[in-house]
């Protein structure tokens, strides 16, 4: 089957409709294989395979941090959807509630707000769920106003962009205040998403420095904050606090069992009475299920995640799927009873596979598997060279934790294409310089053609 656009909701039913809602790890790779074990019934007619998601891509998140460092490409940070799932059909949309007693989907697509027919309804026979989660964020005072994310490659490329546009500011003004909040750079979260880009942008801004004639690597002040006592936990406590003595050892700020208590004005007001007058500030402090979950009307647990069997059938449920963020499944290889597997990229890829097999199972009345996989371990960037990794119970730091770290997400990104690419990029970085290049003015494309038309965009306007 072709792959379709945005706004045409689905044709007629066939005999079998498989809906599924997200377009991330669990969505791209469960439709992925369930093309390869449906080949036949897909070109038939007998079966059909819808993919609702918001963007026509996969983010492969672990680069999001080599992204924002200039060491790949954003292009190669993503997996198009249309060219690796040719025999689905593509809907860009929001699942906005599933009404399961009917079996349909309520979605808004790119042309719902154009044509002014209201969202559409897709009905299907399964339904695999698996729309990811979203920032978990707390009511501090500016933070709406003055932060960023760093889930999405814009945000990624966007933080980037303002990194250095913050050197360019803080090389030419005269006003030292101005210059001092622009080289401060505060990071709320200390799990991987905060830790790996802190250190991944420190590390391209220090190197950045030596073409600045009057800012030097010492003058960038680097903050990590964290609500709890240790960072990384993943990685285990040994290697936590040696990721610890790395990031201090590189002058940064690490502060252990603080909170962000405000950022109003540019300023970042920490619980242990600390000020930091900044014009960046990173929000990663964790995740929450996507709002759809409460939307569909399925068993939840006490964190909003749908409550799921060891099959990753909806517990209770028929015809209902789900996998990992938006799933809390049961961890068949652990000894503590009601323990569930994390929600990482580690297990949803692998339950991913699982699900599929188990939905062909249930179409062909066979007996469902049940998903086991004990955990391998973790690994985390610290920047160009360093590392830490606890895998398969051996601690790991330093050039040899971060070989291990590029070389296990190199085998996971999907498509030999996207992993020649970036093995390409990761070469040729190797031999030649770091690009030190902002190019924030993508952000806001038409700003130069309005002004030239006359028109005086504000500081706030997107240009659309």
């Amino acid at each position: 089957m072709a792959s379709d656009s945005g706004g045409t909701p689905p044709g007629p039913p066939p005999s079998v409709r498989i809906l599924v809602v997200g377009g991330g790890y669990v969505g791209m790779y469960t439709a992925l294989r369930l093309q390869r074990k449906l080949k036949q019934r897909l070109r038939s007619g007998e079966a059909e395979i819808v993919v609702v998601t918001p963007d026509p891509y996969m983010t492969y998140q672990p680069f999001l941090p080599e992204a924002a460092a200039g060491s790949i490409s954003p292009r190669h940070v993503v997996v198009p959807l249309r060219r690796v799932l040719p025999h689905c059909t593509i809907v860009l949309g929001e699942a906005q509630r599933i009404d399961h007693t009917k079996r349909t989907a309520t979605v808004t697509t790119l042309a719902t707000g154009e044509d002014g027919t209201g969202a559409i309804e897709i009905p299907y026979d399964e339904i695999v769920i698996a729309p990811g989660s979203v920032s978990r964020t707390l009511p501090v005072p500016g933070l709406a106003a003055h932060g960023f994310g760093f889930k999405t490659i814009e945000e990624a490329i966007g933080l980037r962009n303002h990194v250095i546009e913050q050197m360019d500011i803080a090389s030419a003004t005269r006003d030292l205040a101005i210059r001092d909040a622009a080289l401060t750079f505060v990071f709320v979260g200390g799990g991987y998403a905060g830790v790996e880009a802190l250190a991944e942008l420190e590390d391209m801004a220090r190197y950045t420095a030596r073409y600045y004639h009057n800012i030097k690597a010492e003058d960038l002040k680097w903050i990590l904050v964290e609500a709890t006592g240790r960072i990384l936990p993943e990685v285990g406590e040994a290697m936590g606090k040696y990721a610890v003595r790395e990031l201090r050892g590189r002058n940064i700020d690490v502060r252990l069992d603080t909170r962000l208590e405000s950022c109003e004005d540019r300023v970042a007001v920490l619980s242990d009475g600390a000020r930091f007058p900044t014009r960046t500030l990173v929000w990663t402090a964790g995740v929450k299920p996507a709002p759809l979950l409460a939307a569909t009307g399925l068993p939840l647990n006490e964190r909003g995640r749908l409550i799921c069997t060891a099959s990753l059938t909806v517990e209770g449920t028929e015809h209902a799927w789900a996998a990992g963020d938006a799933a809390a499944v049961p961890d068949l290889t652990s000894d503590e009873p009601g323990r569930e597997t994390a929600p990482n990229a580690q297990h949803a890829v692998r339950q991913a596979k699982v699900l599929a097999e188990n939905i062909v199972a249930a179409m062909n009345g066979e007996p469902l598997k049940e998903y086991r996989h004990s955990y391998a371990g973790s690994v985390a960037s610290l920047g160009l060279h360093k590392g830490v990794a606890h895998v398969y119970g051996r601690r790991l730091k330093g050039y040899p934790a971060w070989l291990i770290h590029r070389m296990y997400h190199l085998s996971r990104v999907p498509t030999f294409n996207r992993k020649a690419r970036v093995l390409a990029e990761w070469t040729l970085a190797g031999l030649f310089k770091r690009e030190i290049v902002s190019l924030g003015s993508l952000e806001h494309p038409r700003a130069e053609f309005e002004l030239a038309a006359g028109r005086h965009p504000g500081p706030d306007d997107d240009g659309r």
